[in-house]
């Protein structure tokens, strides 16, 4: 069974473009051998960390946005784990916030629709109900 996940993870800052193209490859190719499929790469450059990790106080961010099974990913994680530019990492499952978005976004239509209408038998009994004029 497919899910979508976001994999974030952070490079150090010492590694040059071209290696952390590599990496980018590296782990597509991992992805794609067993069964998933990359649905986009965004590099999001240099920026500077919360908290120093292992010694460094900045990192090259770079997120992967994939669809593929359970056991795909777990291989990902262990290649992230093991590869020692990788300073940080995180998965997240994104396809159940998804469904969940969309639920809302429906109901916000919904509520909406019904919200456009005059409401039924109050709007009725005001339009019918005589204006009280004193004199």
């Amino acid at each position: 069974m497919s899910r979508v996940y976001e994999v974030m993870f952070i490079v150090r800052p010492d590694v040059a473009e071209e290696d952390v193209d590599k990496l980018i490859a590296g782990f597509s190719t991992t992805v794609t051998n067993g069964g998933g499929v990359i649905k986009s790469v965004e590099k999001m450059g240099r920026r500077k960390l919360a908290y120093m990790v292992r010694k460094f106080n900045d990192g090259n961010y770079v997120l992967l946005v994939i669809e593929a099974g359970g056991p795909v990913v777990l291989e990902l994680e262990r290649r992230l784990r093991v590869t020692e530019q990788v300073i940080k990492f995180i998965t997240v499952r994104v396809d159940e916030e998804e469904k969940r978005l969309a639920k809302v976004k429906a109901l916000r239509r919904q509520h909406r629709k019904m919200s456009a209408e005059p409401h039924g038998e109050a709007a009725a009994a005001e339009a019918a109900e005589p204006a009280h004029t004193h004199a």
